[in-house]
């Protein structure tokens, strides 16, 4: 839930924006776009979408998992970074917000990759359980609501091979996490996840503070 990385300054990230992301013009149009959304706080940051870009390619992720698509940000991200054969299941409930992720989509040339499940997340997890056997997954992406998070964790679990990496965002809540007053139940969702992950044995795990804090997990063979 923030579209640029959270504890820089203005100077600071306009220094970086400038000097060190890359960003194709596909996805800037689609950020421009996104950000006259009442709901534009809920895309990613570009510095996040080319660190995804990035580990896209190091794993040579061919079957990526996303849980909350928005307006596609990231999934764009992603499948720039695949190989042509690479397939994407993006999870969302929201027709009019993946409208325009289907129209950038089109208009990237990868649509023909990205099957778009239009359907809680959790129901789409169960039943991709049964459709794709042995964890097929190389990475999965983790950014729908957050009460939920801790059954999408486990869901991705039994979908991600061994070596591969789940993600998780908006792991420190514009700070929120670090407020002992701030009690909301979305806080203590987080709070709980991230303590779930933390003591997890069958993965490795490395926070970034990039975006709104992005959790990594890789799972051990």
């Amino acid at each position: 839930m923030s579209t640029r990385s959270i504890g820089l300054s203005d100077a600071l990230y306009d220094y970086m924006q400038n000097s060190l992301i890359r960003e194709p013009e596909i996805l800037r149009k689609l950020r421009e776009e996104t950000a006259a959304l009442p709901e534009a706080r809920m895309q990613i940051s570009p510095e996040q979408g080319q660190f995804m870009g990035v580990l896209t390619r190091l794993l040579g992720v061919r079957r990526y998992l996303e849980i909350g698509t928005f307006t596609g940000y990231s999934s764009l991200a992603v499948a720039l970074a695949m190989p042509p054969e690479g397939r994407i299941v993006a999870c969302d409930v929201s027709a009019p917000f993946t409208a325009v992720a289907r129209r950038y989509w089109q208009s990237a040339g990868v649509a023909d990759r990205i099957d778009l499940r239009l359907a809680p997340a959790t129901e789409t997890l169960s039943k991709l359980a049964v459709e794709s056997p042995g964890r097929p997954f190389d990475m999965a992406f983790i950014d729908a609501d957050k009460e939920t998070y801790a059954a999408y964790y486990e869901a991705c679990h039994g979908l991600v091979r061994p070596g591969g990496l789940i993600l998780l965002d908006n792991i420190l809540w514009s700070g929120a996490v670090a407020d002992p007053d701030d009690t909301r139940e979305t806080t203590e969702m987080i709070r709980a996840v991230t303590r779930t992950v933390h003591a997890d044995t069958r993965v490795d795990t490395a926070i970034l503070p990039i975006g709104d804090g992005l959790l990594m997990a890789r799972l051990k063979a």
